[in-house]
């Protein structure tokens, strides 16, 4: 009797235990499948986003979360994700990508010929998020302020109506491009420009706005791998507020290429604004001295400067500050750009010859902004580099780049790996040799700041200096004690010790292997000569903005500066 029962029990027991196993199998395996099919679909979408993003006239951008409240500019259903223009500002849900291509058109360039020689524009209106706290150019009430697709910007004047406001006349009228009318090119300019050119016709002085006396055209020269990486954010800012023909990417298109837009613009007016580090530019300025050599001396631009690196000291010299993270708004910056004063950079040339008999190799040539050093800072960057070619990915952020130098120079209070720097070289000022004290570390300054803000001819300020300035073609020389007297020099707590100041400089490595930098591009070298020479000058553009105070007692020696110009001018 007792048979069937236990086989009864023991089939009803595998039942359960297979079904344990089914469902078990279930509830790992089926969110494993959901996850795949999530993926594929995204990926898809993704694709064909691509897609349409590729063959579109707009500039699109994907983001997974607007930043404002939005909504569709098709729809005008309220949207948390989808795309924007970077050029006009449309924003879109995914779904209506491919209508607001059909619907909308994007910022001309050029405006297309019609036969005749235009010289004016009508307002182009987009409607709806329009930026907040803008006020109707009709009855100057706020626009915006109702949670849906409402009112309308012009994308080159950013002018805004309300919906009741707007009418046929404003739908025609001509565009005045707003508060920046003076920096902008008019996208009828550039086709005028063309035609003239197919004409073999060089008298643009006639097209307006060419003829306009106050107009400075703009070129934005952004790189987006400066520093925090704030470019990609800025080149989208500057293309709604100017002709997005005016703004470029430097790493998709050379300074050189991208400056020959000045050859088309007035002569002795424009201004570049450079977006990134101390490195970027001096490429930017290497580009100017190209068109030196290629005969377009009269279409130089002035520089400005806003600061993305790590160091900044150029843009701190001029006035630009020590770095920029979007605490001032992009309207402010080229207003900035508007008021700011031409002045001269010296620019030297720095020639390395290693030392041999049987040396067949060329020397190597720099062009130096800032700064020229070997010992404790210059091995620093050495460090620096050799870890952010590693791993470049962990460096994207200033805070971060200045904790790597932090290490690498308590590191060096430690090890010393530049003393006794005094026995291994020989200086020369202006050819007279120069007796060195106990030192680690020779540095040659163009300009005011070194070390990521540190005025370091100045020191502690407390004892008399000669007058230090980046355009009288002369060079001062300091030496550091080591990492340690670099850091008491940086907090003010030490002065450096100064060696002079020179028109030529000559420094003679004797033995041994040492670490070298130019604007904080570093290498390690053998015995060599060293011989920096003026090369020539550069033209910038100085912002006299809010002093610090450490700019507070240098600000008569910019106002020295400023004179000269104008006595040179």
């Amino acid at each position: 009797m007792e048979g069937p029962e236990s086989s009864s029990g023991t089939s009803s027991s595998v039942v359960a235990d297979w079904s344990l196993v089914f469902w078990t199998l279930c509830s790992v395996i089926l969110p494993v499948l959901i996850t795949l099919w999530c993926s594929f679909q995204r990926s898809r979408r993704q694709v064909l986003i691509r897609d349409i993003f590729r063959k579109s006239k707009h500039d699109w951008h994907y983001t997974d979360l607007f930043g404002q409240p939005s909504y569709c500019c098709v729809c005008a259903q309220h949207i948390l994700r989808g795309a924007f223009c970077n050029c006009c500002g449309l924003r879109v849900s995914e779904g209506c990508l491919k209508k607001a291509d059909q619907l909308f058109l994007c910022k001309e360039i050029m405006m297309r010929s019609n036969g005749g020689a235009p010289s004016s524009m009508p307002h182009h209106w987009i409607r709806g998020n329009v930026p907040l706290c803008s006020c109707c150019m009709v009855c100057k009430q706020q626009c915006g302020t109702q949670p849906k697709l409402c009112d309308y910007r012009c994308v080159w004047c950013q002018y805004t109506v309300h919906d009741d406001c707007m009418m046929d006349c404003l739908k025609t009228e001509e565009c005045t491009f707003g508060e920046f009318r003076d920096l902008i090119i008019p996208p009828y300019y550039l086709s005028t420009i063309n035609q003239m050119r197919k004409d073999k016709r060089t008298n643009y002085e006639k097209v307006v706005p060419y003829c306009r006396k106050h107009w400075m055209p703009v070129i934005i020269l952004a790189n987006t791998r400066s520093g925090n990486n704030m470019g990609e954010t800025l080149l989208g800012e500057f293309k709604i507020l100017l002709n997005p023909v005016q703004v470029f990417d430097l790493s998709k298109i050379a300074p050189a290429k991208a400056l020959q837009l000045c050859t088309l613009l007035p002569c002795n007016t424009v201004r570049v604004l450079v977006c990134g580090g101390d490195g970027t530019v001096g490429w930017v300025l290497d580009a100017i001295d190209e068109m030196k050599i290629k005969g377009q001396e009269r279409y130089i631009p002035q520089v400005a400067i806003l600061p993305l690196g790590t160091g900044n000291d150029l843009s701190n010299t001029l006035g630009w500050g020590a770095g920029y993270a979007g605490e001032v708004p992009v309207e402010q910056i080229l207003r900035n750009v508007m008021e700011a004063d031409g002045i001269k950079l010296d620019r030297w040339k720095v020639q390395v010859t290693n030392k041999g008999y049987y040396n067949l190799r060329k020397p190597k040539v720099f062009t130096m902004n800032n700064y020229f050093s070997v010992g404790p800072d210059a091995l620093m960057a050495l460090n620096f580099h050799a870890h952010r070619e590693k791993t470049p990915s962990l460096f994207s952020s200033r805070i971060i780049n200045k904790a790597v130098y932090f290490f690498y120079g308590t590191k060096d209070c430690l090890v010393q790996e530049c003393k006794d720097l005094n026995k291994k070289v020989e200086l020369e000022l202006d050819g007279e040799r120069i007796e060195l004290p106990n030192l680690e570390g020779i540095i040659v300054l163009n300009i005011g700041y070194w070390g990521g803000g540190c005025r370091l001819w100045e020191g502690m300020g407390d004892e008399p200096y000669p007058l230090a300035r980046h355009d009288d073609g002369l060079l001062e020389v300091v030496g550091v004690h080591g990492s340690f007297h670099c850091a008491q020099i940086q907090v003010k707590l030490a002065n450096p010790v100064r060696l002079g100041q020179a028109h030529t400089v000559r420094l003679i490595l004797k033995s041994s292997k040492m670490p070298m930098q130019v604007d904080g591009e570093p290498w390690a070298q053998g015995p060599c000569t060293v011989t920096i020479t003026h090369k020539t000058h550069a033209l910038m553009l100085y912002h006299s903005g809010e002093q610090t105070d450490d700019d507070a007692s240098s600000l008569s020696e910019q106002d020295h500066v400023r004179e000269h110009t104008d006595e040179d001018a």
